[in-house]
């Protein structure tokens, strides 16, 4: 009888210990899908906060770039995947949003596919104009482009980018008639200072060495309060636009289903992350704010929120599914 009760207790002991790793998570590198190619702005911010959440939890995490259609394939892989903790998304409006709307079908619903954890930062967009536009304020360019309806041309990254939207939503504030020239990447801005388009509202961080060269003038921040980047820069609303808001955002998320505690240890570790003061200078240094979020509900909520706004913004783009 003494013996039959050992017996179970070492059984017991044992099934306790092979359980034990399982029970820390991580205990294995985890991967983060990214829905954009290497080198874009996206990647630069998930591989700054992805080494130091490396860092802190021992385990690496490993950028997976699944660039194409917008984002969608990589988006597509992020929600297929085993939802476990050891497969995230690093997403954006352009992939989980955008693409609701450029694209007849999707192979996934955004709102329903997904737990949201922690907006990671925020990325504002700066309002400029090349050299060859007498305006030199925000009044100035409506008063111009009013003057001219429909003469003046408006670069983008692309239609239905951020860039994009965030042009749609100034001409419909402003009500002014411009030109929408769609470019890819790059090319955009150096549309722009070549005086092949006249204006453009592009991220900071992708701009701001062409305005402090000279090539461009900027004439209005897009967020809702002044940027520490440009402290000068008055912000669109303040400059003659009321009620213009536009940032862009990036955020992890999980495949839905991924159990509670592991989402409350990326959230937990996301904050950490995103105080440290390294990581802060980092993103600075692009033009990024690192927000986080008050818990993965509130980010929930936001994420729903920009839904409808990005909704609404299409709308008024006429942006049609192809």
């Amino acid at each position: 009888m003494t013996r039959s009760l050992v017996g179970v207790g070492l059984l017991v002991l044992l099934a306790g210990v092979g359980n034990a790793p399982a029970q820390t998570y991580p205990n294995k590198p985890v991967r983060v899908i990214l829905p954009q190619l290497p080198g874009s702005s996206v990647d630069t911010i998930t591989r700054i906060v992805g080494a130091k959440m490396s860092e802190m939890l021992g385990q690496q995490f490993v950028i997976d770039n699944r660039g194409g259609a917008g984002g969608m394939i990589g988006a597509a892989i992020g929600a297929r995947a085993t939802p476990d903790g050891y497969t995230l998304l690093s997403g954006a409006a352009s992939s989980l949003i955008i693409t609701k709307f450029t694209y007849k079908a999707l192979p996934f619903d955004a709102l329903k596919d997904f737990e949201p954890i922690s907006l990671i930062v925020a990325a504002e967009a700066v309002l400029a104009v090349g050299n060859n536009v007498p305006a030199k304020s925000v009044k100035e360019l409506i008063a111009l482009a009013k003057a001219q309806p429909g003469k003046l041309n408006m670069a983008s990254s692309g239609i239905g980018s951020s860039s994009h939207l965030a042009g749609v939503m100034f001409t419909s504030l402003s009500d002014i008639n411009v030109l929408h020239v769609p470019y890819k990447g790059g090319m955009s801005a150096m549309s722009v200072f070549t005086g092949e388009t006249q204006l453009c509202i592009l991220p900071a961080g992708a701009i701001v060495g062409h305005i402090k060269a000279g090539r461009l003038r900027a004439l209005g921040i897009s967020s809702k309060t002044r940027s520490p980047l440009m402290p000068e820069l008055p912000t669109i609303a303040e400059a003659g636009v009321p009620g213009y808001e536009y940032t862009s955002w990036n955020g992890f998320f999980a495949p839905r289903g991924t159990p509670r505690p592991i989402i409350t240890t990326i959230f937990s570790t996301t904050q950490k992350t995103l105080a440290d003061p390294d990581v802060k200078q980092q993103y600075a240094n692009q033009g990024l704010v690192p927000l986080g979020s008050e818990s993965p509900e509130e980010f929930g909520r936001f994420f729903r929120a920009d839904f409808d706004r990005i909704a609404k913004v299409v709308k008024v783009a006429g942006i049609k599914p192809e």
